[in-house]
């Protein structure tokens, strides 16, 4: 099996920085087998592309805008995800939706597919997610952790 959990985000704009804080502590407090690769996709776009090919599941962690309150967390699978990254906009996530589009047209589209999306509180320069974003992040790991465990992979707890 090959597996990818993505972390996206801009680590300089307080709360756009989740997904990419989030696959951090994914590798800090788990032990993941080796089908699992794990990758901070910061701000990229098609240079991920190779890395998500012919993946049997990928999850993407990212900041998301859904029109809840701040610290509001979602979960899309399979055919939501590409819809979801054709209508919330923000600049990675136009790459991410290039990415999704070429991996579909290169018929190299993951065999499933999952978002775990936080609404942000604030995109202000600053390199600390906000207190409220923050506390968010049991939440995200377990729901990452799930998403895992759902798809038969052993995770492990350090």
């Amino acid at each position: 099996m090959k597996i990818v959990v993505l972390g996206v985000g801009n680590t300089l704009l307080e709360d756009e920085g989740i997904g990419v804080r989030a696959v951090e502590e994914l590798q800090q407090r788990y032990v993941l087998p080796p089908e699992v690769q794990v990758i901070d996709g910061g701000t990229a776009g098609m240079e991920l592309l190779e890395s998500l090919e012919d993946l049997d599941k990928l999850t993407i962690i990212d900041c998301v805008r859904v029109g809840q309150p701040p610290a509001t967390v979602i979960r899309r699978i399979d055919d939501e995800v590409p819809n979801f990254f054709r209508m919330k906009i923000s600049p990675h996530q136009i790459g991410i939706s290039d990415v999704l589009a070429a991996l579909t047209l290169r018929e190299r589209f993951p065999k499933h597919l999952a978002l775990i999306g936080i609404q942000p509180k604030s995109l202000e320069c600053g390199i600390e997610l906000t207190p409220e974003i923050a506390a968010t992040m049991p939440q995200v790991l377990a729901m990452a952790v799930e998403e895992l465990r759902n798809f038969g992979v052993t995770v492990v707890e350090k």
